[in-house]
């Protein structure tokens, strides 16, 4: 998963916890690289009982890693949302054939 701001990709830390951090934003779980942290913490969701933006989302419910405090997610046709990152599919794609060895299928239009 990319960094939800930059798009940069998380890659495994030579030693130690990653320096990568989760987040909230529209009620999906977001990765937040070092670079963007420092900046661009801003637009994350934030715990309505203490205003902490360390959050995690999962099975319908956002909890706060400060407090402890949970709610339940917001349905998705209750949110707006910008979607994917642009180009997300075809990555996933390419990468399932890789793994999978199959031969990417012909796009419409090729």
């Amino acid at each position: 998963m990319p960094c939800y701001r930059c798009g940069a990709r998380q890659i495994d830390p030579a030693r130690g916890a990653s320096p990568w951090k989760r987040g909230v934003r529209h009620e999906t779980q977001v990765l937040v690289c070092p670079d963007c942290q420092q900046s661009h913490t801003g637009d994350l969701d934030s715990c309505r009982a203490c205003g902490s933006t360390a959050l995690i989302c999962r099975l319908g419910e956002v909890e706060c890693r400060g407090c402890g405090a949970v709610r339940p997610a917001q349905a998705p046709d209750q949110l707006v949302t910008s979607g994917a990152p642009p180009g997300l599919s075809a990555e996933v794609e390419a990468a399932l054939s890789r793994v999978l060895g199959r031969a990417a299928a012909p796009r419409p239009g090729d």
